[in-house]
């Protein structure tokens, strides 16, 4: 069993690829088992999305933004948890409709990822922050 913290910087919203971090931590691991990551804050998510193009990226946090815009829009008016900002409330939205936590099987020290996924953490705050997600292979 091995543990870790990825430490994770982000600057806004967006999605932001951490699959070489995690390959990096396994590098000295040389058999089968389960990585799981999990998140450690209320206001962004784990998600597995394609790597190849980097509008899938964008794509994904437009439509996020659409489905749930800031509290400040007309449409999010009945919102009261505001105080942190007009991007907290609705960052609490997103992260409650997508994963915190991943688990990905591990054959012979390596991912198991398809050819174009990555892992990422969605950042849907739009300060700057430092996240942590706690990483566990066994």
């Amino acid at each position: 069993m091995l543990q870790t913290e990825l430490i994770i910087s982000t600057h806004g919203p967006g999605l932001y690829e951490i699959t070489s971090d995690v390959r990096n931590w396994l590098n000295s691991v040389e058999c089968d088992g389960l990585l799981t990551l999990f998140v450690r804050h209320t206001s962004c998510s784990l998600v597995i999305q394609e790597n190849a193009d980097p509008e899938v990226r964008t794509d994904m946090r437009a439509f996020f933004d659409r489905l749930v815009p800031p509290s400040d829009h007309p449409s999010m008016a009945y919102l009261r948890h505001t105080y942190e900002g007009p991007d907290d409330m609705p960052a609490h939205i997103k992260a409650a409709l997508l994963p915190v936590s991943l688990t990905i099987p591990v054959t012979s020290g390596q991912l198991a990822l398809g050819m174009w996924q990555g892992i990422y953490l969605f950042e849907h705050r739009t300060a700057a922050h430092t996240r942590r997600v706690a990483a566990h292979f066994a």
